[in-house]
């Protein structure tokens, strides 16, 4: 049997986290080209389906590297739907009725043969569902207007769909589906119901959690391979213990089988932290072509080393969207209270005794040896077994401007000699200077 799988989102809100992770387990059973995963736009809802939502699905399944092999809009397939809308009335399975006590309307029934459906799902056993309780339902609001049960029965006999693997949500839908599809004498998909995806209190996820949208994502400055890798592991446990996985290994491990019943919780600790493995992968030309959307117009006019600065960032990157503010005194002179300077219990006439030999240090070095490891050679020598604080804190407040940054040699050796007396020259005349 070919494996076809589908991905059938409606085009009714930006494209979501469960969209996509449904999407991906698609594609990762499907495991192209072996098998075809589809994409079906279920626009049939005219009211709410609007092509800016389309938009959003299909540049945020590109962005994420999740590539479909066949498209199809369910609006352009409605003469299809017709077609079975009318072998099930004329066969008597289907009949037309008012919508409701007192509606003018008249809709299209299902006649239910109100009987015990069981099917087995991949992910949760058997299921069994009593018809009876569904009543005669509606699958269409005309004869030209086939709706959601009907289409999705239709395009996925159609389209010789062998594996239907979505949310959990949607298996209260199934006997229905079931049912049309016995009445239209068409094969039984097999079907697999994932996990619903849990914020950290194993509520539903929603923006009171984090970003629900995948471009919210993008524009956060996560890597697409990086949300990949992620949603590839909510709900699924690959063997071993391995978690940073590349699309190959995905691809040879996935199984529907080691898909589990629990919630799927969304951990966005866990997230930044794999952003950051993968954002530590790259290389620093690669990463700040990627990082450049993020950062400012003054970030490429100073005329630093730019991936420079980008190597000296990237082991404390979580995610892109933090590099301006991070690289930010590198491009502007800090400005800064002269208290910052301070190491430990030093007094104002310590502070200053410690930058005057700093600035002394940093003259002596000669522009042609202003690098990392000379500077280092050169103040590690004069501080000798001392506390080592008491001159490199205030070097690297006087260079940032920061509590928290790289180390004071890395960052003179990027903003250079004059630049680095410059800055050590502002820190002795505010601490210099008497309110």
């Amino acid at each position: 049997m070919e494996i076809r799988t589908r991905y059938a989102p409606s085009p009714t809100g930006p494209f979501h986290l469960g969209g996509a992770r449904t999407a991906l387990f698609n594609l990762l059973f499907a495991k192209p080209p072996a098998g075809k995963f589809i994409l079906r736009i279920e626009d049939t809802d005219k009211a709410r389906s609007l092509e800016q939502y389309e938009k959003s699905i299909t540049n945020g399944l590109s962005w994420l590297g999740i590539n479909w092999g066949e498209f199809y809009r369910q609006s352009e397939r409605i003469e299809i739907h017709k077609k079975y809308l009318k072998k099930l009335i004329d066969s008597g399975n289907a009949y037309l009725s008012k919508e409701s006590k007192g509606e003018r309307s008249e809709v299209i029934r299902f006649k239910n043969p109100k009987k015990r459906v069981e099917f087995e799902d991949i992910v949760r056993g058997k299921i069994e569902f009593d018809t009876s309780d569904l009543g005669d339902f509606v699958v269409a609001k005309s004869l030209d207007e086939p709706l959601y049960h009907l289409a999705v029965v239709v395009d996925d006999a159609e389209m010789k769909i062998s594996h239907v693997i979505r949310g959990e949500d949607h298996i209260s839908n199934t006997p229905r589906q079931i049912l049309l599809q016995s009445a239209l004498t068409f094969p039984q998909p097999i079907y697999a119901h994932l996990p619903l995806i849990l914020g950290p209190d194993r509520s539903k996820l929603s923006k009171r959690h984090s970003a629900e949208s995948v471009e919210e994502y993008k524009n956060q400055g996560y890597l697409p391979e990086a949300l990949y890798n992620f949603l590839a592991l909510l709900g699924w446990h690959p063997e071993g213990d391995k978690e940073v996985m590349s699309k190959d290994e995905l691809f040879k491990s996935f199984s529907l089988e080691r898909v589990g019943k629990a919630g799927a919780i969304f951990d966005n600790k866990k997230m930044d932290w794999m952003n950051g493995e993968y954002i530590r992968e790259k290389d620093n030309k690669a990463l700040l072509e990627i990082a450049s959307p993020f950062l400012p117009i003054e970030f490429f006019e100073s005329g630093l080393d730019n991936e420079k600065i980008i190597a000296l960032e990237k082991p404390r990157l979580k995610k892109l969207s933090e590099l301006p503010n991070k690289v930010q005194y590198f491009y502007e002179a800090p400005k800064y209270d002269k208290n910052l300077l301070v190491w430990k219990q030093m007094v104002t006439s310590e502070v200053l005794e410690a930058l005057n030999k700093i600035k002394k240090l940093v003259e002596d070095v000669s522009a042609g040896g202003f690098d990392k490891e000379r500077l280092e050679s050169i103040f590690l020598k004069a501080i000798g077994e001392g506390d080592k604080g008491r001159i490199l804190w205030p070097f690297r407040v006087a260079l940032t401007g920061r509590k928290v940054s790289p180390g004071p040699f890395e960052i003179a050796e990027i903003l250079g000699k004059e630049e680095s007396l410059r800055r050590i020259d502002f820190a002795l005349n505010i601490t210099s200077y008497k309110v």
